[in-house]
């Protein structure tokens, strides 16, 4: 998995997926990051890449020519990783916005099968819209809210994704039994010691009878997915012509 981010913020990037798991992926070579700064491709003087939108309106808007440069930079990263043989590569360029298709476990699942991943990451009042219809193939948003800017929503998704790809986790089961890995929120799950402050763990989970835990832990998966998410609920009933 290869990802770039086009981005004003570089070490933003490079510092949050430096750390921990993402930073374990990074290092071992099962994940390649790269950063492009947009600023390097500034068309003036002052370093800028934004400009006043036409028609008026508050704030301000990212040109089109440096966001094309910095992708032709991207383009270029890529053709020197395959060897300039980029006909059989699956590629796709990201621009996190909150108008976009909402992101989900399924979609990050989707995304992991790519090779190349390009993420445009906006700020101020967005891009110009020019530039987004010539190189972006996915608009995508994590939720229904406004951020300062496209940095966070581009980690988050590189973190989902990642975790879908051969040997990023310890445990390759885990991004299959975890939340949404089967429609469903994951059940409660316990460790030592077996009583703290006077709540005890489930005597069935301690029944070494893997058999009625595995039973359980599907029972309390959809109990919790009914009480606290009706809409994934509904949609698990509804593949499984239930409802």
């Amino acid at each position: 998995m290869y990802f770039q981010v086009i981005t004003l913020f570089p070490d933003m990037i490079r510092n949050a997926m430096g750390t921990s798991i993402m930073g374990r992926a990074v290092g071992t070579g099962m994940v390649s990051l790269d950063t492009i700064n947009l600023k390097d491709f500034s068309q003036n003087r002052y370093g800028s890449v934004d400009d006043y939108p036409y028609g008026g309106g508050a704030g301000m808007l990212i040109q089109c020519e440096p966001v094309w440069q910095a992708y032709q930079k991207a383009m270029e990263n890529i053709a020197q990783r395959a060897g300039d043989d980029t006909s059989s590569r699956k590629t796709r360029v990201i621009y996190t916005s909150p108008g976009g298709k909402v992101f989900s476990n399924d979609l990050a699942k989707e995304l992991s099968t790519a090779d190349d991943l390009v993420f445009l990451c906006g700020h101020y009042e967005g891009v110009d819209e020019r530039i987004l219809r010539e190189i972006v193939t996915d608009e995508i948003s994590i939720g229904d809210y406004v951020l300062t800017g496209g940095e966070l929503p581009a980690l988050v998704m590189m973190d989902a994704i990642s975790r879908f790809v051969p040997g990023v986790l310890h445990n390759d089961v885990s991004a299959e039994t975890e939340s949404f890995g089967n429609g469903l929120l994951e059940y409660p799950q316990y460790t030592r010691p077996s009583e703290w402050k006077g709540k005890k763990v489930p005597d069935i989970i301690l029944s070494g009878d893997h058999k009625k835990v595995d039973r359980w832990r599907m029972q309390q998966s959809i109990h919790r997915t009914a009480e606290r998410r009706p809409d994934l609920y509904a949609e698990w009933l509804r593949t499984r012509g239930i409802y």
